[in-house]
């Protein structure tokens, strides 16, 4: 049977994801009956799909504005992804499908408030409330390496934050993302997040993600380096996180134990992908 769905391809600092509109009736039907996993996979290919980090459904909901679930590159779903959501606000803003500048996404983690930033008809920037990160002190032993001590945020997905003295080498971060990622330590398996500090507002940041492997960017990420390095003393409660594709503003309410991210969401392209099923 022969499928076909438009997309648009979207990305916030190079997070890069395929979306697909579930709000018209003949997409829902199409997406109801799709293996979502393996249309992941497909999509995301970057020789034979679009070429993305993943998957992700913009879908109606009553509780909020939309709703949207990510799939990864691999196929499994994640719960929450800060670069994304940027790009769901301002797809259904410049769709006409939302037309107030603040708005509600629900997600598997919980529902997001955002506040787009416009100008001249367009979302230029989106800040995201991004809930209320879970922190606590951990170790890793690894094979060949001492015994690794982070900080574990969950962000309504899970994040290991090691801290470096210097930023993290390409060969660094070949060997440790993933053996770090899928360690059986996380039984779900988890990000991984190195950082370096600047000063007391900038951190660098380079992300493995889960189901992905390194990407450009990753809001979630941010965010949890961002509350790990404030709980250290290292950093204050605004802080600009630089990441491979770009910069990213946090802020950390402690009092509240609040975060928000603030960045930009960037349409590529649209068209029509068709599939064999």
């Amino acid at each position: 049977m022969r499928k076909e769905l438009k997309f648009v391809k979207m990305h916030g600092l190079g997070n890069d994801y395929v979306y697909i509109d579930c709000f018209p009736a003949t997409a829902a039907a199409i997406i109801a009956s799709t293996d979502l996993s393996a249309l992941a996979r497909t999509v995301s290919d970057r020789h034979f799909g679009i070429g993305s980090d993943g998957l992700v459904l913009i879908l109606p909901c009553k509780e909020a504005e939309a709703s949207m679930r990510i799939f990864n590159a691999d196929g499994s779903e994640a719960e929450m992804c800060g670069n994304a959501i940027r790009c769901v606000g301002k797809y259904l803003y410049e769709s006409g499908l939302c037309t107030q500048p603040k708005m509600r996404i629900k997600t598997i983690a919980g529902i997001r408030k955002l506040c787009l930033h416009i100008q001249n008809g367009l979302v230029h920037e989106v800040t995201a409330d991004m809930g209320t990160p879970k922190t606590a002190t951990d170790s890793l032993a690894l094979k060949g390496r001492d015994l690794l001590g982070f900080t574990s945020v969950n962000m309504g997905n899970p994040h290991a934050v090691f801290f470096h003295s210097e930023v993290i080498s390409d060969a660094e971060m070949a060997d440790l993302g993933e053996r770090i990622g899928t360690h059986p330590h996380f039984p779900e398996g988890t990000n991984v997040e190195f950082a370096h500090v600047r000063n007391a507002r900038e951190l660098d940041v380079r992300v493995w993600e889960r189901g992905s492997g390194e990407t450009m960017a990753c809001g979630t990420g941010a965010c949890a380096a961002a509350v790990a390095a404030y709980q250290m003393g290292e950093t204050g409660e605004e802080i600009i996180v630089h990441l491979k594709g770009g910069e990213l503003l946090i802020h950390y309410d402690p009092l509240e134990n609040r975060i928000t991210m603030t960045g930009p969401a960037t349409e590529v392209f649209r068209g029509t992908y068709s599939w064999e099923e």
